[in-house]
């Protein structure tokens, strides 16, 4: 009986799997995505399923950032540009930009393993990524000299941190510039003094994700309000999205899509 139940249930993931590639069944060509780099793991998924269903279609995805997607799209060299935040008003109207919604996600701070902190305050967080404190020992923790870790301007991650995290305090001169998530990810791990941010779902065992005023980053409190570095991930298209970006946004929003967005570490988005 329980054999029979675990196939009636495969199949019909599987039916449901097959009803939300269809859209794609008639369509051929090439989508160029570039971005955001929280957006990657996701869409690379996603693009696997659809490219092994219909060789007929080719699709590609780079980083460089929410700026540099944001302008790519603008300037018509990419189909989709993946942003780790809201189009501005100027952007929109330079570039006649619509932006879709497909997941929620957090800003995690991380530390190296070895830091003896679970927790840091808001006033701390400002007072390290300002300079103001140089040293884990100055907090009273087993940790020497700072070293702190960023994201270039163009940067989506880098400007819902500042905003969010550092209530837009003015970040030290001293930090380091790193192009990603996996970038910060491996900085920090590399250095038992780093300090740094990365997307909620590019967290795992390599480094530390530490609380924020108590409240730690998880699925529950991103969507309830309680961790409130957080944010919308965007596909962004220049003007209304041609057939092949249409369905490849409607696939990230359908139940397959958000399937693939949850078992890597983001929060579906599928209003």
């Amino acid at each position: 009986m329980k054999k029979l139940i675990l196939s009636i249930f495969t199949l019909f993931c599987f039916s449901n799997a097959n009803d939300d590639l269809k859209p794609f069944e008639n369509l051929k060509g090439t989508l160029n995505i570039a971005g955001g780099t929280a957006h990657i793991a996701s869409e690379k998924e996603a693009m696997k399923n659809i490219m092994e269903k219909y060789p007929q279609i080719n699709m590609t995805i780079a980083g460089g950032g929410t700026g540099v997607g944001i302008k790519q799209v603008t300037e018509g060299l990419v189909d989709i540009a993946n942003a780790g935040r809201a189009p501005k008003k100027d952007e929109i109207e330079r570039g006649n930009l619509q932006s879709f919604v497909f997941a929620m996600d957090g800003i995690a701070v991380i530390v190296n393993n070895d830091l003896n902190t679970k927790n840091l305050t808001t006033e701390q967080l400002v007072d390290i990524f300002t300079g103001k404190v140089k040293s884990f020992n100055e907090l009273g923790l087993n940790g020497g000299k700072i070293n702190l870790y960023v994201r270039d301007a163009s940067s989506g991650t880098m400007e819902v941190f500042t905003n969010e995290g550092i209530k837009k305090a003015q970040i030290s001169q001293d930090a380091k510039v790193v192009s990603s998530n996996a970038a910060m990810k491996t900085a920090v791990l590399s250095d038992k003094n780093g300090i740094g941010f990365i997307s909620f779902g590019t967290v795992d065992d390599s480094v530390k994700a530490i609380c924020i005023d108590d409240k730690c980053p998880s699925t529950e409190t991103i969507l309830n309000g309680d961790y409130h570095i957080s944010r919308g991930l965007y596909m962004v298209t220049k003007g209304e999205p041609k057939p092949l970006a249409k369905a490849f946004i409607e696939y990230m929003k359908s139940n397959s899509g958000a399937e693939i967005t949850s078992k890597l570490g983001l929060i579906p988005y599928q209003k």
